[in-house]
C-alpha cells in the first residue's frame, strides 16, 4: 500500500511544494547557466526506470561543451568550472528532476537512475534495484554517493528496495539534507564525475 498509494501521494505533493518554494533559486541557476553554458542550461538523457522503462531525466548542466582540436570533449575536471561547479556541489543540479518526480517517473528516494548501458551488464540481485521507481536520493547517496563502489552502491540500493518504507524514506531525506550542507560524497576520488560501470567481472 505504501508504495502504490502514499508514497506516489507524497512524491506529488513535496514536489509541488519544493519547486513552487525554490522558484526563485532555480531562475537563478536557470539563467547563471544560460550564460556559462551558451544556451544550453539543462542536461537531457535517456535513463531506465520502473521495471526498466525508459523516461528522460531532467538536471541542470554543470559541465561545458569544450573540445579538443579533435573534437572530442575535454576531461570532465576541465569542463566543470564556475557556476557549473557551485551547482553541482550544492546539488542544485538535481532541482530540475522534481519535474520528473510530478511526472510519475521518479520519486523521491529510490534507487538513482543509471545509464541504459549499463542494463546488460546488471546480475539478477543488481536488476532488482528496478523494482521500484528511481530517486533523486536514496540509501546509496547517503551511505558514500560517488564515493563508494560500483559493487556496494548496488548492495545499498537493492536493500533500499527490499526494505523500503515510509520511516526509511524519511530518514534518508533527512540524512540527503545534511549530505548535501557538507558537500560530501559529491566525487569518486579520481574524479569529479563517477568512472562508467564496465560489469561485474
Amino acid at each position: 500500500m505504501y508504495i502504490r498509494i502514499v508514497k506516489p501521494f507524497f512524491d506529488t505533493l513535496c514536489a509541488t511544494l519544493v519547486l513552487v518554494l525554490s522558484l526563485p533559486l532555480t531562475l537563478i541557476v536557470f539563467f547563471g547557466l544560460l550564460l556559462a553554458n551558451k544556451g544550453k542550461p539543462f542536461f537531457v538523457q535517456a535513463r531506465p526506470g520502473l521495471n526498466g522503462k525508459t523516461f528522460y531525466v531532467i538536471k541542470f548542466k554543470t559541465m561545458t561543451d569544450e573540445r579538443d582540436t579533435q573534437g572530442q570533449l575535454l576531461p570532465d575536471e576541465i569542463r566543470l568550472k564556475g557556476v557549473g561547479k557551485f551547482v553541482r556541489k550544492t546539488s542544485l543540479d538535481e532541482l530540475p528532476q522534481l519535474i520528473n518526480v510530478l511526472k510519475g517517473d521518479m520519486s523521491f528516494v529510490g534507487p538513482r537512475p543509471l545509464l541504459i548501458e549499463y542494463l546488460p551488464l546488471y546480475n539478477a540481485q543488481q536488476r532488482k534495484r528496478h523494482d521500484v521507481k528511481p530517486g533523486i536520493t536514496g540509501w546509496a547517496q547517503v551511505n558514500g554517493r560517488n564515493a563508494i563502489s560500483w559493487e556496494r552502491k548496488f548492495e545499498y540500493d537493492t536493500w533500499y528496495v527490499d526494505h523500503v518504507s515510509f520511516f526509511l524514506d524519511i530518514k534518508i531525506l533527512l540524512l540527503t539534507v545534511l549530505k548535501v550542507l557538507r558537500a560530501e560524497g559529491i566525487s569518486s576520488g579520481q574524479s569529479v564525475t563517477m568512472e562508467k560501470f564496465k560489469g561485474n567481472g
